[in-house]
């Protein structure tokens, strides 16, 4: 589509080909009024009621990594929507109630939110997610060759599929080995057309969750950094020391002790909310440490996404890769934050249990293997 495409245009797109909305089915949208994100969230109403679909927009105040979504807002869940889409200035929210006591499936796994529960666990949903989003990137990057996305994204994700170890390095300094044995990738192709599936306008990215406590090495985040009250370009590189899958120290300038101090008020967020019953006593330790932890490490490719200090965006870019400081997405490492950090340029080397490797990216460039790059 054209690079003129309007707020309407990248909503059509979203609707009808992301989502692939049908009609009478239930859509949910949740954002926040005034300002850019309630122009997106009635331009996808709009077109979701032109489809037939029957649409609810529910306004809440502006939420972020350590507050509670408004319980009606979260009651809305309670619908069993087939889709939802949440177009938020920051974050949906906390769910105070799943917070404290989980949903629990059968097999034991836990949820400690009612979308995470119906998306990931129920499967009944599918969804779009978009903390950040400005009408500028929603018209540049979600109207992109969706079919050309999607061959990337199947190309890495196989690459990582069975990988033993992820090697990153850059010319700012990042060398770090990441122990991937047994995880799964995942994709953010801009595919969630069945239920269960879902992920960010922008889509475009395939990222993994490292073994907890095994990743060795060192990061230099020289891109852009996300805080618990917002997202920093970096003037001076923030060098991040990890052992045994843990941040040892954040040094740097400005965007370094920023980056540390949304770190420990992670922490101490933790411990806070076991003191007053919002999460499961005898858990604060444990969420408290993994504030810390290395969560995921994602791979850019959406063409049209550039650096602009807005990580929903800059994660997606090419010629990058990032790193999340906090929780996982398998589960197993849960904490109060999960902060995105951008490295420029890396290269990227999957190694095999075999012994054998394969090359990503060499020096922010995808290789011809895994569909080249402009």
């Amino acid at each position: 589509m054209s690079s003129h495409s309007t707020v309407a245009d990248a909503a059509r797109v979203v609707v009808s080909r992301v989502l692939a909305l049908k009609p009478g089915e239930q859509f949910l949208i949740v954002s926040n009024p005034g300002g850019e994100s309630d122009s997106i969230a009635r331009a996808l109403f709009d077109a979701a009621i032109a489809l037939g679909a029957e649409t609810t927009l529910v306004f809440q105040s502006e939420k972020d990594q350590l507050t509670f979504a408004n319980r009606a807002a979260l009651a809305a869940f309670g619908s069993s929507p087939d889709a939802v889409a949440s177009i938020s200035a920051n974050k949906l929210g906390k769910d105070r109630i799943a917070q404290a006591n989980p949903f629990v499936l059968p097999d034991g796994r836990k949820f400690d939110h009612i979308f995470n529960y119906q998306l990931e666990g129920l499967k009944t949903l599918r969804a779009v997610w978009s903390p950040g989003l400005t009408v500028d990137m929603f018209t540049r990057t979600a109207t992109i060759d969706y079919d050309l996305l999607y061959r990337r994204c199947a190309a890495l994700v196989s690459a990582l599929d069975g990988a033993a170890t992820v090697h990153v390095t850059a010319p700012g300094g990042t060398d770090i080995r990441v122990p991937v044995l047994g995880r799964r990738p995942m994709s953010d192709d801009g595919d969630f057309t069945r239920a269960g599936t879902g992920g960010n306008i922008p889509a475009g990215e395939v990222f993994i969750s490292p073994l907890v406590g095994k990743s060795e090495g060192v990061i230099v985040f020289d891109g852009s950094v996300s805080l618990n009250d917002g997202d920093l370009i970096v003037r001076e590189p923030v060098r991040v020391a990890v052992k045994a899958g843990y941040v040892e120290s954040v040094t740097g300038g400005a965007e370094a002790r920023a980056l540390l101090e949304s770190i420990e008020a992670g922490e101490r967020k933790a411990l806070e909310f076991e003191r007053e019953g919002k999460l499961p006593a005898g858990s604060g330790a444990s969420y408290a440490r993994n504030a810390r932890n290395l969560g995921e490490l994602g791979i850019g490719l959406n063409p049209a996404a550039e650096i602009r200090g807005n990580m929903l965006e800059d994660e997606k870019a090419f010629h990058t890769c990032h790193f999340a400081i906090g929780s996982n997405y398998d589960d197993d490492a849960e904490a109060m934050i999960h902060l995105d950090c951008l490295v420029r340029e890396p290269t990227i080397v999957v190694e095999y249990p075999d012994g054998k490797r394969r090359v990503i990216e060499e020096k922010g460039r995808l290789t011809d293997a895994f569909g080249g790059t402009t």
